[in-house]
């Protein structure tokens, strides 16, 4: 009997050069071939009259590719959304002057000044200070990621912009990381809850966030009343508590483990009290009043904006300026500048500059329309609730801004609720409420890419935003469905007409 022996030697690959596995194909194939066949789909639509134009199919489908490479590439998500930005200049879809007009947008200039702010405040120290406060008072994980929510809810109040409160947190979040370098889990716990608590809590006040503003604006045209400071704080602050305080035991439940749960919190503050020249107890320092007493000027300002009519941007871009004083501030202009993520406002410009087009050529209006006209006639007023509610807290994924979600949703919203049987100021509110869960990509919201982009601090990725927004997605939409039909009736918002 002959017996034959084969042997496979694999090929020769060139030095320096990486062979590409055959398996990666399909990967690559499978997307642009779904690209593909969307892009087909909406321009069939666009030609029949049933879908959106030529100008939205184009926007719908280059949004569509930079989701895709958001999500599942490791490709920079800055270079994704400039990419994406300048497709549609050369798709004629927005011109040039557009594009580069984002870059001077007023919340570009906002996170500007807010950093410069923010690298004041942790030149004099004062953020160490708020960081060892926060820790001293926890035992346990489950104590601090607490207390840290408490604190972010309160920021609410501080600041009418979820960007801005995210870039004043950054500097408390750095201090915690490296006092807690040795357990990374509750790192990235922390990590994951500040930005997160940051955008849900932001319906406790009427000042939250710009879309509240515009929903009432929207209700008050409609219905010849809209919500006062003292009312939406009266609805939202419960929701924007108790939501806060689930989100952070979902984060917990998916960051740690149950030993790592158990594992004391054995920090003091005299953990954080390591630096001589920036002491975290005993009397303030001279520079620390000073930054004390800018932010408090600041945050005044800032929340009695209808009284001085200035706007939050120009009252950051004073506070910037204050801060790097010659003879008052505790750091330089220059020194400030230098850490300035200066990739992630140019990836918010990007963002801007591609979501523009998705309300202005109406591609987020036909979306809006399709999904919410099959429910207006003959539905019961529950069924309606929960579709509108659903849809809003699925938006972000089509419109990055908040403000924008609500400047499509809204109208839609409070012209159909009637037809439903719905209250429209409860409908509006309800999908308000929901447009605060964007937590799905780092470009869903601004705070999520600011925290996911932080120098020489590990934080998460897009696959623990996807995990998180599986859990905290659903379990918003619900708690928000039961403050609609239980809690807000008794603080007088009824359901139906």
């Amino acid at each position: 009997m002959t017996v034959t022996e084969y042997s496979t030697t694999p090929p020769v690959v060139a030095a320096g050069a990486s062979p590409v596995p055959e398996k990666r194909r399909p990967r690559i194939l499978l997307p642009i071939a779904g690209l593909v066949v969307a892009g087909l789909f909406a321009w069939t639509a666009g030609r029949s009259g049933s879908g959106p134009g030529g100008a939205a199919s184009v926007t719908l489908l280059v949004f569509a590719a930079a989701v895709w490479l958001w999500t599942f590439t490791k490709i920079d998500d800055t270079y994704i959304a400039l990419g994406a930005a300048t497709v549609l200049v050369l798709a004629g879809v927005i011109d040039t002057g557009e594009l580069f007009e984002t870059l001077g947008d007023e919340t570009v200039w906002l996170l500007l000044a807010a950093f410069v702010i923010a690298a004041g405040l942790t030149n004099s120290g004062l953020t160490r200070r708020a960081a060892a406060f926060v820790v001293a008072g926890a035992g346990t994980p489950r104590q601090l990621v607490h207390l840290v929510t408490a604190s972010m809810v309160v920021t609410t109040f501080a600041m009418p912009s979820t960007s801005g409160r995210a870039a004043l947190a950054v500097p408390v979040f750095s201090a915690l990381a490296s006092v807690l370098s040795d357990r990374p889990r509750l790192v990235r716990a922390l990590a994951l809850l500040m930005p997160s608590v940051i955008l849900l809590s932001a319906v406790g006040s009427l000042l939250g966030a710009g879309a509240h503003l515009v929903t009432s604006q929207v209700v008050a045209t409609a219905t010849g009343e809209g919500f006062s400071f003292v009312t939406w704080m009266l609805l939202g602050l419960p929701l924007a508590l108790v939501s806060s305080h689930l989100c952070a035991e979902i984060v917990l439940w998916m960051c740690t483990d149950r030993a790592e749960r158990r594992t004391p919190v054995r920090l003091t503050v005299a953990d954080l009290d390591n630096d001589p020249n920036q002491p975290v107890t005993g009397p303030l320092s001279v520079y620390e009043i000073r930054a004390a007493l800018l932010l408090a000027a600041v945050v005044t300002l800032w929340c009695t904006e209808p009284l001085h009519h200035v706007h939050p941007a120009v009252v950051a871009l004073i506070g910037a300026l204050v801060a790097t004083s010659p003879r008052y501030g505790s750091t330089t202009l220059d020194g400030a500048l230098k850490t300035v993520p200066w990739s992630l406002l140019l990836f918010l410009a990007g963002t801007l500059a591609l979501g523009t087009p998705l309300t202005a050529t109406g591609a987020a209006g036909w979306v809006a329309g399709a999904l919410l006209e099959p429910f207006t006639g003959g539905t019961s007023p529950n069924l309606f609730l929960v579709v509108i509610v659903t849809v809003s807290a699925l938006s972000h994924l089509l419109v990055q801004s908040r403000s924008a979600r609500s400047a499509v949703l809204i109208p839609v919203i409070v012209a159909v609720a009637p037809l439903a049987g719905v209250n429209p100021a409860a409908a509006a509110f309800a999908s308000t409420a929901a447009a605060g869960f964007c937590h799905t990509l780092p470009s869903s919201a601004k705070p999520v890419g600011m925290f996911a982009r932080l120098k020489d601090v590990p934080t998460y990725t897009p696959r623990d935003l996807l995990r998180l927004s599986a859990v905290l997605g659903p379990a918003t939409v619900v708690l928000i469905l039961l403050f609609t039909w239980f809690i807000w009736p008794l603080l007088g918002l009824p359901v139906t007409t």
